[in-house]
C-alpha cells in the first residue's frame, strides 16, 4: 500500500474533524458567543438552524462536485472555504452578517465531511479498509465528545474567539497533507451539463425546511404557528418530489437505487438512529450538569473527554475484532447496543445529588459500546458498495441522512423536556398543594421560594431520567433493525478476496 494516499486520507480526516469542531464546539460555547455578540435566545436559534441547513445541502453536493472537479482540488477548495468563513465570523458587524457567515460555514462543513468516506473507499485496499472505516468513525464518536473539552478550554481559559480561530491551523495542516497525498485526477467538466438542478432545489427546500422546523418548531408552539405549518407543507411536498426526481435522473445527487440493498439501507438508517442515541452520552449529561448543578463547561467536560480518549483504543480494537471471519458484525452491534442501553438505564437512576462523578461508570459503558456499534455498522454498509465508482453516491446518501440526525435528536430532547417536564411539574406542584401551605409571613414567603426551586429542580431531574429512557428506546429500535434488516457479511479483506 503506497504511503502517499494514506497521507492524503489523514489530511481529509483533519479537515473533517475541523469541520465537525466548527459545529459542535460552537454549539457548546453558544451561550458565550451569544453573550459576546449581545444576541438573545430567539435569534440565537438561527445560529444553529442555519448551520444545519448548510450542512445538509453541502453533504449532498460534495461527492458529486468532488468527482466533477477532482477529489484533490475540491477538498482543497472546501478546506480553504471553511477556514476563511470561520475566521471571519468573530468580526461580523451585525447579526445578519453573522447568520449569513454561519450558513456558509455550514455549507463548507457539509462539503468537507463526506469527502472522508469518499477518500477512504477510494484509497484503502481491502486488507486495511476496515481500519480506515474506524478512522471515519472518529467523526461520529470522537468529535461529539471532545468538542466539550475544546469549548471549555477556549471559553474559560483563553478567549471565546478561538472557538473560530482554531479552524486556521487545523485547516493549514489538512491542506498540506491533502496537497501532498491525494492524486490529481483529470477533471470531468462535462458532468456540469447534467447537473441535477431540480434535485438540488428540492433538496435545499426540503432539508432547509426540516432543519428549521426541528430547531424552531417547539419554540413556535408547533401547529399553532403559521410558520410551522408552512414548513411542514414544504417538507411534505419537497421530499416526495426529490425522491421521484433522483430515482429517474441520469446523474443524480442521491442514488436512491442503492437503498434496495438491505445492508446499505441498514447503514443509512442505522447511522441516523445511532447519532440520535449518542446524545445520551453528550448532550443530556452536559445539560443536566449545567442546568441543575451549575457547572461551567470546564467543570463538566471530563465525562465526555473520557469517551473521546477511549476511542483511540476502542476503534482499532473493534476493527481488529471484526477483521476475523468468525466475528459477526450484527452480533458485535447488538453487544454494543446492550452496553449503551445499560448505560442509559443506569443514568436514568439519576437524582438531584448527582455530579459528574456519578456519570463516570455509565460513560465507560458508552465508550465501549459506541465503537462496537458504529464500526460494525460502517462495515456492513460499505461492503454493499459495488466498486469505487459508487463510493461518492454511497457517501452522499449516508452523510446527507446523517446531517439530519443532530436537528432531529435535538428536537426530540426538547420535546421530552417540554412535555414530560410539564407533567412532572404539575404532579409535584399538586403534591405540594395538598399540604395546604399558605405563605403569610416573610419567613413563609422565603420557604415558598425554596419549595418552588426544589420543585423545579426535581422536575428537571425526573425529565432527565425520562430522556435517558426514551433514548434507550432508540437503542431498542436500532437493535430491532439489526435483527430484521442486514444479512451476514465478512471483513473486506475476506469478502473482496473472493471476487
Amino acid at each position: 500500500m503506497p504511503i502517499k494516499p494514506l497521507i492524503g486520507l489523514l489530511g481529509v480526516l483533519v479537515a473533517a474533524l475541523n469541520a465537525e469542531f466548527n459545529e459542535l464546539v460552537m454549539s457548546t460555547a453558544l451561550v458565550d458567543v451569544r453573550g459576546a455578540f449581545g444576541i438573545s435566545h430567539d435569534p440565537g436559534l438561527w445560529i444553529e438552524s442555519l448551520y444545519a441547513s448548510g450542512v445538509a445541502c453541502g453533504m449532498a453536493l460534495a461527492p458529486w462536485l468532488a468527482v466533477t472537479f477532482t477529489l484533490r482540488r475540491f477538498t482543497l477548495f472546501a478546506i480553504g472555504f471553511v477556514c476563511c468563513v470561520t475566521v471571519l465570523i468573530p468580526f461580523a458587524p451585525n447579526l445578519t452578517a453573522m447568520l449569513g457567515l454561519r450558513l456558509l460555514q455550514g455549507l463548507g462543513g457539509g462539503f468537507t465531511i463526506p469527502l472522508l468516506m469518499t477518500t477512504a473507499l477510494r484509497v484503502l485496499a481491502p486488507p486495511i479498509r476496515l481500519y480506515g472505516l474506524a478512522v471515519y468513525a472518529l467523526t461520529a464518536t470522537f468529535t461529539p465528545s471532545i468538542s466539550t473539552s475544546i469549548a471549555a478550554f477556549w471559553t474559560d481559559i483563553v478567549d471565546w474567539r478561538f472557538v473560530f480561530f482554531e479552524a486556521a491551523p487545523l485547516g493549514a495542516i489538512a491542506a498540506v497533507l491533502v496537497w501532498h497525498g491525494l492524486p490529481q485526477d483529470p477533471p470531468r467538466y462535462e458532468r456540469l451539463h447534467q447537473f441535477d438542478w431540480m434535485g438540488f432545489l428540492l433538496l435545499a427546500a426540503g432539508t432547509g425546511s426540516l432543519t428549521t422546523l426541528m430547531y424552531h418548531g417547539d419554540h413556535q408552539d408547533w401547529f399553532n404557528s403559521e410558520e410551522v405549518c408552512v414548513l411542514v407543507l414544504l417538507c411534505a411536498i419537497a421530499f416526495p418530489l426529490l425522491a421521484i426526481n433522483e430515482w429517474f435522473h441520469p446523474l443524480p445527487l442521491l442514488k436512491l437505487q442503492m437503498l434496495k440493498r438491505r445492508n446499505f439501507a441498514y447503514g443509512v438508517l442505522g447511522l441516523f438512529l445511532f447519532l440520535v442515541l449518542s446524545l445520551s452520552s453528550s448532550l443530556v449529561p452536559q445539560t443536566y450538569l449545567v442546568e441543575i448543578q451549575g457547572y461551567r463547561a470546564l467543570q463538566g467536560h471530563w465525562i465526555t473527554l473520557l469517551i473521546a480518549l477511549a476511542q483511540f483504543l476502542m476503534l482499532p480494537a473493534v476493527a481488529f475484532l471484526l477483521d476475523h471471519k468468525w466475528a459477526d458484525a450484527r452480533g458485535v452491534t447488538l453487544c454494543g447496543l446492550a452496553l449503551i442501553c445499560a448505560a442509559c438505564i443506569g443514568s436514568a437512576t439519576i437524582d438531584a445529588s448527582w455530579n459528574r462523578e456519578q456519570f463516570y461508570i455509565w460513560q465507560v459503558l458508552q465508550a465501549i459500546g459506541q465503537p462496537m456499534v458504529v464500526v460494525s455498522l460502517l462495515m456492513i454498509a460499505t461492503n454493499a458498495v459495488q466498486g469505487p465508482a459508487e463510493g461518492p453516491f454511497a457517501s452522499a446518501l449516508v452523510n446527507t441522512t446523517r446531517s439530519l440526525a443532530a436537528p432531529v435528536g435535538t428536537c426530540i430532547v426538547e420535546l421530552i423536556e417540554r412535555w414530560r417536564g410539564a407533567l412532572h411539574s404539575e404532579r409535584l406542584v399538586d403534591q405540594v398543594g395538598q399540604t395546604r401551605f399558605h405563605p403569610q409571613s416573610g419567613d413563609a414567603v422565603g420557604r415558598a421560594e425554596q419549595v418552588a426551586r426544589a420543585v423545579q429542580t426535581q422536575a428537571s431531574v425526573l425529565t432527565t431520567a425520562d430522556t435517558f429512557l426514551i433514548l434507550c428506546g432508540f437503542g431498542g429500535a436500532l437493535a430491532l433493525l439489526v435483527i430484521l434488516l442486514p444479512v451476514r457479511t465478512y471483513p473486506p479483506r475476506i469478502l473482496f478476496a473472493k471476487h
